[in-house]
């Protein structure tokens, strides 16, 4: 029988990263036609909806998150029509489309800021951002000690004397959220693209909007080794209480439109009870896993996070979510395939370090796919993960354009070595990217290895990446166990984890040194790598038929 749950329960959400997945016009930037061209491929892999990064109007100085109009594409992707027809033509292809939102800052080129710069200190303008004056007898130190996610201090000050706030560029002001304009523009927003057919949004630092109104320098650590977004709960402009007002009245603008509207919450929170605030049952849908993302292939680790995620999340009536990659960290095969001796923080990535062997990097990806996708809830993929494309460590410094790299001191390489576009056939650049006529090289450069891993390439080889997620996905999908509920942990020796769900399926993935003979089983249904009489081997995993 049909399930009557809420898609979204259990989606798998395919993350198109719209400036590296296809090229349509052959200017070397992906775009809305690339994705139309692609949605065949997006269905036989069998995903449920795609999630778009920003293609809304922009300067791009952060590659779109700092958007210059809600209501308008930009030219580099295509048009608001252009929009509208890719909505319905992946409705017909059953994929829901989910676009992101950017409610935290703006761009300095929005017509708002615009308006506020010109106003002048004191116009009513200014009370749509934050503005305030500096410290000091002549106002020429910040307002207080904030730093900026990019590096630098989170304060510009104009020639005016006044400051402005960024947590992210410069030209990515922050909204003042505190201000009804800015509650009814955004709400009507929602709307515009409601209407359009979109089926939810995925709200990019949905933990950021309030700031506290005294504006308090950052707290001091505890342990003054660790990171400032180690603070104590009460930090003052992450995870402020007053937030999910903001998102109760969101989701009461989604419940005026037919069809299950969803939202996903980039949400940083301090531990999953704080994260599992964002969606109670009249707040956002679901939550990015964070935790999950940042755990290392720890066994011990990964069944704690497994654990307090259901736990927290399952208490409010949420279902969890999990994911491995995305637009702004190391792909997982180059996680996986090194020690990681650096703790995450929230916005502050992990940056490769120590030697990297990739071949053990794929082995554990291949695992950790296996396993992601049979845990209760929904997933996000990551485009070209299921490639098994590693990180591009080696880009040529005249080619990186994360702000990161600027605002670092060209110290930080930045984000852009998960986001080089991907490959889709031949043997050479741009690997199908682009069409055969294009007039631009892609963005950023392709590794010349990777016509190995194109799509073409591994379509049909029962023993690729591709092959192993296209065949997880449809049983992920068509397997009764495999939705939205529950799972019971195995006893098992140190090392592997494995669980049961029910009706007669069972997930085993083994994380320690030796191989492990696997419980009795009718049928293997399907495995990360080769069996070895009964026996799984070293990161490995594999999914049983009971």
């Amino acid at each position: 029988m049909p399930s009557t749950a809420p898609w979204w329960r259990s989606a798998v959400i395919y993350q198109v990263y719209i400036r590296s997945f296809a090229d349509g016009n052959g200017d070397g930037i992906g775009d809305i036609a690339g994705i139309r061209s692609r949605l065949p491929y997006l269905k036989s892999l069998g995903v449920d909806a795609i999630w778009i990064n920003p293609w809304y109007k922009s300067p791009m100085a952060d590659h779109g998150y700092d958007v210059a109009d809600f209501r308008e594409i930009d030219p580099l992707f295509g048009s608001v029509a252009e929009a509208e027809a890719l909505i319905e033509e992946a409705h017909r292809c059953g994929i829901r489309v989910i676009p992101d939102i950017v409610p935290n800052h703006t761009s300095d080129q929005h017509v708002w800021f615009q308006a506020a710069l010109a106003a002048g200190p004191g116009g009513p303008e200014r009370e749509r951002y934050v503005f305030r004056d500096g410290r000091g007898p002549d106002g020429a130190e910040p307002p207080n000690d904030w730093k900026s996610c990019f590096g630098g201090p989170a304060w510009t000050r104009l020639p005016d004397g006044q400051w402005y706030l960024h947590l992210f560029a410069p030209e990515q002001p922050d909204l003042n959220w505190k201000n009804p304009e800015v509650r009814a523009e955004f709400e009507d927003i929602l709307r515009f693209w409601f209407r359009r057919g979109v089926d939810g949004f995925r709200i990019d630092v949905a933990h950021g909007l309030i700031k506290h109104p005294e504006l308090p320098d950052l707290p001091v650590p505890a342990d003054p080794g660790s990171p400032e977004d180690q603070a104590p709960v009460d930090h003052p402009h992450w995870d402020r209480d007053e937030v999910h007002e903001i998102y109760r009245s969101w989701r009461r603008v989604a419940d005026e439109f037919p069809g299950d509207r969803k939202f996903v919450a980039e949400a940083w929170a301090p531990n999953p009870e704080r994260l599992a605030r964002y969606v109670r049952r009249d707040g956002l849908h679901t939550a990015f896993n964070f935790d999950f993302l940042m755990t290392s292939w720890d066994p011990r680790a990964l069944r704690e996070v497994i654990d307090s995620s259901l736990a927290s999340l399952g208490a409010v009536g949420a279902p969890a979510t999990w994911v491995l990659s995305n637009h702004d960290v190391v792909r997982h095969p180059s996680r996986f395939g090194r020690e990681v001796v650096r703790k995450w923080t929230a916005n502050v990535p992990y940056r490769p370090e120590g030697p990297l062997d990739l071949g053990l990097g794929i082995r554990r990806a291949r695992a950790a796919a296996l396993l992601m996708l049979a845990l209760p809830g929904g997933a996000y993929v990551y485009q070209g993960e299921e490639l098994g494309l590693p990180e591009v460590e080696d880009l040529p410094q005249d080619v990186l354009q994360d702000p990161i790299w600027e605002r670092s001191g060209n110290t930080d390489p930045g984000r852009d070595g998960c986001r080089v576009p991907i490959p889709w056939s031949g043997q050479q650049a741009p690997f199908g990217f682009s069409p055969d006529d294009a007039t631009g090289a892609p963005w950023l450069p392709q590794p010349a290895n990777w016509h190995a891993l194109s799509v073409e390439a591994q379509t049909g080889d029962e023993t690729s990446m591709l092959e192993l997620y296209r065949r997880a996905l449809h049983l992920r999908r068509d397997h009764a166990a495999l939705g939205d509920s529950g799972l019971t942990w195995l006893d098992t020796p140190p090392g592997v984890l494995a669980f049961t769900r029910e009706p007669g399926f069972a997930c085993v993935v083994n994380l320690s040194s030796e191989p492990y003979r696997l419980p009795e089983h009718d049928a293997v249904v399907l495995a990360s790598g080769h069996l070895e009489d009964g026996r799984l081997g070293t990161d490995e995993a594999v999914w049983l038929a009971l």
